[in-house]
């Protein structure tokens, strides 16, 4: 997907200045600053990173989880995310029997060998289960009889299914030895995230002097009821070596606990969307496969159709992530830009850590603020232009 050489003015999302930026071989080559009067300002768009989805189920009707898998879902979905501004993902394959894990690892891995855009766009996989906790609550929508303890013999089965791409596997440090399959998975260059966990703090801390470096969607997939302190949430938040993702769409986490993760995590925590196949579609009933009947509002909530406060999954990508975040205040954009691609980069041990600078992979989003929204016009995975709104489509020559 190499290009041929590509110059852009914008204004840059970080420091509000309008720059150059020169893109030739899949890399940016160089990102100069640009004297204003050279071209008017109010007439630049702003470009940043691509954005990084570390956990995604699927998009537009596409799920990573409901087999058999169509022909050309896995590129599809990665180019429909480009519409997005997501640059690299994770698709996410969540507890299942060992057998239809094992198809979908197949068949990403597949999809990955025959479709240069599902092999760039793919960063890794995605494995959300089945080793997390049991109890109800903190198992979340995951089906109860398909949840299992740590198994590496297992584990070494599917990641040869997947051709190595299995790159996180959240899982409860709470099942005996779990320690050991941490550890094991750190030394073959696996992250370990905990999340659907009953875990206590010392299992927690134990998982974390074992290899583990992340929190899965940190404050859901957890108990109603927990005690006051110490709990598996408070832990995390302590301690230092865990990464945070969150899902910031406005339902999921209440703002003030969203505060509470940005400031005690700083540079560590990071947005996630968790969005399912139904996020991308338009207001209204549908069925699932995991959730029955549900309903998905014009605001973007998606939940049970018998009850309104039953969330049924994340229907926000990590744009609407970002838009929340900024318009309550919450982060200023380049903050929450970062959350949502630097940081999971950096996170992930990515290229793309790298963001706008010289030698970078040229995986960058172009964009305008248009009140309380975002609006996408551009999107570069390697050096390529992907995708360009098609009211603007006129207006461009590369």
């Amino acid at each position: 997907m190499e290009s041929k050489e590509i110059n852009l003015h914008a204004i840059h999302y970080a420091t509000g200045e309008p720059v150059s930026i020169c893109l030739e071989q899949g890399m940016i080559r160089s990102i100069e600053p640009i004297k204003s009067e050279t071209r008017g300002t109010s007439e630049l768009a702003i470009v940043a990173p691509g954005l990084v989805d570390l956990q995604i189920n699927g998009y537009a009707g596409h799920d990573f989880n409901h087999m058999p898998y169509a022909d050309k879902l896995v590129g599809e979905v990665i180019r429909k995310l480009w519409q997005e501004g997501v640059t690299s993902c994770f698709p996410t394959v969540i507890t299942n029997s060992d057998q239809a894990i094992q198809e979908a690892l197949e068949f990403i891995a597949f999809a990955c060998r025959q479709d240069a855009a599902a092999d760039q766009g793919i960063a890794g996989i995605h494995l959300e289960g089945p080793f997390i906790s049991a109890h109800d609550g903190a198992r979340g929508a995951h089906d109860l009889k398909y949840v299992k303890p740590p198994d590496w013999e297992l584990f070494t089965r599917w990641q040869e299914a997947s051709g190595g791409r299995i790159r996180i596997v959240t899982l409860s440090p709470e099942w005996p030895d779990s320690a050991k399959f941490i550890a094991k998975c750190t030394e073959s260059g696996v992250t370990v995230s905990i999340g659907h966990t009953s875990a206590t703090p010392e299992q927690i801390c134990e998982a974390v002097e074992a290899g583990a470096r992340m929190s899965t969607h940190l404050g859901n997939g957890a108990h109603l009821m927990m005690p006051r302190h110490p709990n598996y949430i408070w832990e995390q938040l302590a301690q230092d070596r865990l990464w945070s993702s969150v899902i910031a769409d406005g339902f999921h986490l209440p703002d003030q606990v969203l505060k509470v993760v940005f400031k005690v995590k700083g540079a560590q925590a990071m947005l996630v969307s968790d969005a399912v196949s139904l996020s991308g579609l338009p207001a209204g009933a549908y069925t699932t496969h995991i959730g029955g009947s549900v309903v998905l509002t014009p605001e973007g909530k998606l939940h049970l159709a018998e009850d309104e406060n039953l969330l049924a999954g994340s229907a926000h990508m990590l744009l609407q992530g970002i838009e929340h975040v900024t318009n309550r205040g919450l982060a200023d954009l380049a903050e929450a830009w970062d959350m949502a691609s630097v940081r999971p980069s950096s996170c992930m041990k990515l290229p793309s850590s790298s963001g706008l600078t010289p030698g970078a992979p040229a995986d960058l989003v172009l964009f305008r603020r248009a009140g309380s929204r975002i609006r996408l016009e551009r999107t570069f995975k390697s050096g390529k232009e992907v995708f360009v709104r098609e009211d603007l489509l006129s207006n461009f020559s590369s």
